[in-house]
């Protein structure tokens, strides 16, 4: 169900739900669950609809970001589907731009051309970035998102080709990892999420320490979040400058 509001397109918790096979329920829940973690307020995204029985429901509308963000907990599957869903959304929300309204540049003139080349080019490298961010690559998905394995920290850096002390900071800085006793342990909520395990042992000198391995759905989670994290860290950095 498409929404043309003053904010842009929407697309509802079950329309989500009818894509990805999942109950509205539960991507309701997920919904929910995710607002709690970015101090969102539900309500200003939730509104009421009938149901077959005539009964008052709440859905929830979300918009490109907060639908990017959601997805970033699901499978590559059920994650293509959505997105494949958001660009005919997109594309029926934009009107088509008459050629008389597109100014071209004048190619007679050998600085305005390689003006508009420019901007051209610079608007597929911001496409790109976008891309990047709303989900891990092609290539890791197809390599590892399968993968029944645990990982640990720096087989996961070099997987997503991150060096080891920016990953740790983005890791800290986003509340996923934090130092307890010299170990990097993760928040409750992401063992919970299933997008870690952690594993106690033993060394040889008798010390006891826990080990957190990622598990295959952390790592294709976490690579979501990671190109978001170094997106908006490339951002903050150009204003600086």
């Amino acid at each position: 169900m498409l929404t043309i509001a003053t904010t842009g397109a929407t697309m509802t918790s079950r329309e989500i739900a009818d894509l990805t096979g999942k109950q509205h329920q539960h991507v309701k829940r997920d919904i929910e669950n995710m607002m709690d973690q970015l101090q969102e307020d539900k309500s200003s995204f939730g509104r009421i609809y009938l149901d077959t029985m005539n009964r008052e429901q709440i859905e929830y509308a979300l918009d490109r970001e907060m639908t990017d963000i959601l997805l970033t907990g699901y499978s590559a599957v059920l994650r293509r589907k959505v997105l494949a869903r958001w660009r005919e959304l997109e594309a029926a929300a934009l009107p088509a731009t008459p050629m008389s309204a597109v100014a071209l540049p004048n190619f007679a003139d050998p600085v305005a051309a390689a003006r508009a080349w420019a901007d051209a080019e610079e608007g597929k490298q911001k496409l790109q970035i976008e891309l990047a961010a709303a989900a891990p690559a092609v290539e890791f998905v197809e390599k590892y998102v399968d993968s029944t394995g645990l990982k640990g920290f720096r087989q996961v850096a070099k997987l997503l080709r991150v060096k080891e002390p920016e990953f740790r900071e983005f890791l800290i800085d986003e509340k996923i990892l934090y130092r307890l006793g010299g170990e990097m342990v993760p928040f409750a909520a992401h063992i919970d999420a299933g997008r870690f395990c952690v594993k106690a042992g033993t060394a040889g000198t008798g010390h006891a320490f826990n080990s957190a391995k990622f598990t295959a759905k952390g790592i294709e989670w976490v690579a979501g979040e990671l190109a978001r994290w170094q997106l908006a860290q490339r951002a903050a950095g150009e204003v600086a400058a």
